[in-house]
């Protein structure tokens, strides 16, 4: 007969899941102030919409098209506390008629294994690149 452990205090670790979160926006110009007001405004966006807490953020990569240069936009992310979130910022290739003065995140977020639900948050502007979530709201 197999020996058996005998019960613990041990808290019980629901399974995880990493999952992928999508989220752009635009500015009307190339300025520092308003490039990191509209960051701040997606990442909140992002986790509102999906009903994240920071604590579950993994990773935040940013992305930005090239005519935006006045700042990197990941200092938005230390405004709204997120410290020890590990960022990373690059700049886009350029793409004929792409959307100008936008603003990408690629947001990596640990939820339960169970929860399927990541939706997307495209603000301003950048709501031309995805007109199918415009329907679902």
């Amino acid at each position: 007969m197999a020996a058996t452990s005998p019960p613990t205090n041990e808290p019980v670790i629901a399974p995880r899941s990493l999952r992928a979160l999508r989220g752009a926006t635009t500015v009307a110009r190339d300025e520092s102030a308003q490039l990191l007001a509209a960051t701040r405004e997606l990442l909140a966006a992002m986790l509102e919409r999906n009903a994240l807490d920071p604590s579950q953020i993994v990773s935040i990569i940013f992305t930005t098209t090239r005519d935006l240069t006045s700042a990197d936009p990941s200092p938005a992310a230390r405004a709204l506390g997120w410290q020890r979130v590990p960022v990373l910022c690059m700049s886009e290739i350029a793409v004929p008629d792409g959307l100008p003065r936008c603003i990408r995140v690629l947001m990596h977020v640990d939820v339960p294994r169970d929860d399927q639900r990541t939706r997307p948050v495209y603000l301003r502007d950048a709501t031309t690149l995805r007109p199918d979530l415009a329907a679902r709201g």
